[in-house]
């Protein structure tokens, strides 16, 4: 998936900080994350327990 995210030194895509709002995740990406918007997206993947977005958005997809 394309972004506007930076590399870290592995040139993995960095991780999206923790306190971003899950309503921001659903403005960035046009996708539904059947949550509320105020939630946190730490909290979001510790819910669902995976730790990209991609992984997030797939699990809201099948839901």
């Amino acid at each position: 998936m394309t972004g506007q995210r930076s590399r870290n030194e592995t040139g993995e895509l960095r991780q999206k900080r923790g306190d971003t709002l899950v309503g921001t995740i659903e403005e960035q990406y046009h996708v539904d994350l059947h949550r509320r918007s105020d939630m946190k997206l730490e909290n979001l993947r510790e819910e669902l327990g995976v730790t990209s977005i991609e992984d997030i958005i797939e699990q809201s997809r099948k839901e």
